[in-house]
């Protein structure tokens, strides 16, 4: 099965007395499936794993499997070692791990290549790569990508160069048939979209969740008179939601939405700006009447 469509890398909320909000957590899933998302993940960077403890960690997936299991909609899981990826064997609601391109090491395409070939090899489900250069340091050109395409238990890519540069474009030009395509810079989906890119793996989408949708459906059959201007109003919309390091505005624009129960994030990151949150909300409004109108 090729991952098509529009999948939300869930926050983790966080109650008043800062344990994990596992009712608000599993409304958040269920809301945003009803307003068209194809799937979520857990313990994306979105969802802060790096400040959560194990026991919480497997709390995030265990809700977010049973949302995924009653409505039989795919979970995909941040998973980036051997023993994380053997975690996920009783898990039949995971559809495929999420897998970074190991960081700061930058170890050559080579060094890409064999470490997801080795991943594939131990993982019980199929894995989608994620490819964030300007995070990890480590660029792949289209070559590479197509390799990695190649390998056994490598369903997909999570693409997320910080723009479209020429490799995007030559990629997407030749991609593997079968093998799924995901943007990940928010603010340019529309255009991986239009390349030829099968959905997104996008924050922005925990609001205004059906204008995400209805922009992924639209590139999908070809209209492009609704597309084009629902990708710049959603654009900008990301770019709000992304003024400061994610998920701070996305949490706080929750809060004020009275979904979650706090703004909290985690160390290192810090509470979104108050004009922050309010230029989000501005933007908010008529997106998401685009977005119901589809």
């Amino acid at each position: 099965m090729t991952l098509t469509g529009l999948y939300v890398p869930l926050i983790t909320p966080f109650d008043d007395s800062g344990a994990v909000a596992v009712n608000a957590l599993g409304a958040l899933a269920g809301q945003v499936l009803d307003e068209g998302a194809a799937g979520v993940v857990a313990l994306g960077t979105t969802g802060e794993p790096g400040a959560l403890t194990e026991t919480e960690q497997r709390q995030v997936v265990d809700v977010l499997a049973g949302v995924c299991r009653e409505r039989r909609a795919p979970l995909l899981v941040g998973a980036n070692t051997a023993p994380a990826l053997r975690a996920l064997a009783d898990r039949p609601e995971v559809a495929a791990a999420l897998c970074l391109v190991p960081p700061f090491v930058r170890p050559g395409e080579a060094g890409v290549l064999a470490h997801f070939a080795h991943l594939a090899q131990a993982s019980p489900v199929p894995l989608v790569a994620y490819h964030i250069p300007y995070r990890t340091g480590q660029p792949l050109g289209a070559d590479a990508l197509r390799r990695l395409a190649d390998l056994r238990g490598v369903a997909g890519l999570k693409h997320a160069v910080g723009g479209v540069d020429a490799a995007t474009v030559a990629f997407l030009a030749d991609a593997p048939a079968g093998f799924a395509v995901l943007g990940g810079d928010d603010v340019v989906i529309s255009p991986l979209l239009a390349l030829g890119a099968h959905g997104g793996i996008l924050a922005s989408a925990h609001v205004a969740t059906a204008g995400y949708a209805a922009l992924v459906e639209a590139w999908r059959t070809g209209d492009a008179d609704r597309a084009r201007p629902l990708g710049h109003r959603l654009a900008a919309l990301s770019a709000a939601l992304f003024a400061e390091p994610n998920p701070a505005v996305v949490k706080a624009v929750l809060h004020a939405q009275g979904r979650i129960p706090t703004p909290a994030v985690r160390l290192p990151l810090l509470p979104a700006a108050p004009a922050s949150v309010r230029a989000a909300l501005r933007l908010l409004e008529p997106v998401s009447r685009a977005g119901r109108t589809r």
